[in-house]
């Protein structure tokens, strides 16, 4: 019988199709990172979707025309929206870039839950969980950028808040144990960590974006933009640096079929040409006044087999040669078939 392959991938068509940028964006309360990442929605990816943790997207102008904002009320929601949104209904949307506004806000809501449920097991409203089981906690939050900056394959920005300066030093008390776990997460993900602040240059309150991770050499740590800085002046260096020809990358990509043509089902000898005998033997015996009923008797009586399709291809032919005989008894002057 016929085996079911599975579809081979054709790498070739996996091409970058579009110039994609993942990035971080930290910085305090009030310094314009919602801002920058409506800027997304101007800067000719597609339409923009925001997994809006803090529920400020409904603050932000075009919300609900430009562009998308999902408000998440419960932590436990946002792996479901991105479901939604990379696999489910939420793909006839065609959104062209994704944000999450902020990774803070949900890291620190599922990370409460774990306090919690560590101090009720305990029963020591003090204690504090442990390295093992913070790391643990990490690796299943992490899921969520997985999932967003690595699987959707589009633009992302992830959004997070540095409460107050110092405070990424602290390793001795419990909001400081949860920065640093943050900000490993994220720089793992992304392709560049930037901090906004607002600064005070040439007499003038400006605002400042400049790397502090990098994984691309296009941005390198220190590198800055000031002012009115959007997502698509990142996206423009990028292009520039690299020089890469994502339109000649996309024409090759949509060439190629996404599959693999299908190898042939693979077969023993003995297992085809098992099933031509028996087609041939069933065909014959039809032809010439035989039931297939006959045909599972004789297996039956002469090879202890019920089921013929199990028949080998040596008792395939011993009951050819019985049913040749028959057949010539019937009719003495009949050919050998």
């Amino acid at each position: 019988m016929a085996t079911f392959q599975k579809p081979k991938i054709n790498p070739l068509s996996r091409q970058p199709k579009t110039q994609r940028l993942v990035m971080a964006v930290r910085g305090g309360a009030g310094v314009g990172k919602s801002h920058f990442v409506r800027s997304m929605a101007d800067s000719g990816l597609g339409r923009l979707c925001i997994f809006d943790t803090e529920r400020k997207s409904r603050l932000l102008p075009g919300v609900g025309t430009l562009f998308d904002g999902l408000e998440v009320e419960r932590p436990d929601e946002l792996p479901e929206f991105i479901d939604w949104a990379l696999a489910g209904e939420g793909r006839e949307q065609n959104y062209g870039c994704f944000a999450l506004d902020s990774w803070a806000a949900y890291f620190g809501a599922k990370h409460s839950e774990m306090i919690t449920a560590v101090r009720e097991r305990t029963g020591n409203p003090l204690s504090q969980p442990t390295a093992e089981e913070l790391a643990a906690d990490q690796m299943i939050l992490q899921g969520v950028l997985r999932r967003l900056c690595m699987e959707s394959g589009k633009s992302v920005v992830i959004v997070d808040q540095i409460p107050a300066k110092g405070k990424e030093s602290k390793e001795d008390n419990e909001v400081g144990r949860v920065l640093p776990m943050t900000a490993s997460g994220l720089e793992y993900f992304v392709d560049v960590m930037v901090e906004v602040s607002l600064q005070e240059r040439g007499g003038e309150i400006v605002r400042v974006f400049q790397v502090v991770k990098s994984n691309s050499p296009a941005f390198e740590v220190g590198f800055e933009l000031t002012g009115d800085v959007v997502f698509k002046d990142f996206l423009s260096h990028l292009a520039a640096f690299s020089g890469a020809d994502v339109s000649a990358s996309r024409a090759k990509a949509e060439k190629e079929s996404p599959t693999l043509p299908p190898e042939p089902a693979a077969f023993s000898d003995e297992e085809l040409s098992d099933d031509l005998l028996l087609d041939e033997l069933i065909a014959k015996a039809t032809a010439n006044g035989f039931k297939p009923s006959d045909l599972v008797t004789a297996a039956r009586v002469y090879h202890n087999q019920p089921n013929i399709h199990w028949l080998t291809a040596d008792q395939i032919r011993d009951l050819d040669r019985r049913l040749t005989t028959k057949i010539q008894n019937r009719h003495p002057k009949c050919e050998r078939h």
